[in-house]
């Protein structure tokens, strides 16, 4: 796919939604999402040249900013770092809703990075067939996938 400048930050602006759901998936940490996030467009960028079009730009948008998150996530894991910390969160939301959704948050942050995109994927509403293109695995294991991961979040519960 041929592409100037003018395409590629129309494509940004359309889908930097997108993008940035992904990185918020992988970290907490506002500069670490931008760095995922710019990454994220650094490999769209360098890779628009050999995208095919065998799938929609939509799929292979996930499919580039899901990657990305991966692989920052496993160099993460080879590095140590020791995250600075404030003892009390000015903006922490003590609601009910709030918490339910730190605690999924939480749990689902848990799960191996592969099963941690299907669930991502899933909560955007997005088909079984579309999930299965982005992460390239049949439908019918996606089914049994969001199973086994909804299996696993259920005893996450129960600890």
């Amino acid at each position: 796919m041929k592409t100037d400048e003018k395409d590629f930050e129309q494509l940004v602006r359309q889908h930097k939604n997108t993008i940035y759901t992904v990185c918020y998936m992988f970290s907490q940490d506002n500069d670490e999402v931008n760095d995922m996030f710019q990454d994220t467009l650094i490999n769209m960028w360098q890779g628009l040249q050999s995208f095919k079009g065998n799938s929609s730009i939509s799929t292979w948008i996930w499919r580039v900013a899901l990657n990305t998150c991966i692989s920052h996530e496993r160099k993460k894991k080879r590095r140590a770092t020791l995250p600075l910390t404030m003892d009390i969160d000015l903006f922490a939301d003590n609601d009910s809703d709030t918490q339910q959704v730190k605690l999924l948050r939480e749990r689902i942050s848990q799960l191996q990075p592969f099963d941690r995109a299907i669930v991502l994927l899933w909560l955007e509403n997005i088909s079984y067939d579309e999930i299965a293109a982005i992460v390239g695995i049949s439908p019918k294991n996606v089914g049994v996938r969001l199973y086994r991961i909804r299996q696993q979040l259920k005893q996450m519960s129960n600890n």
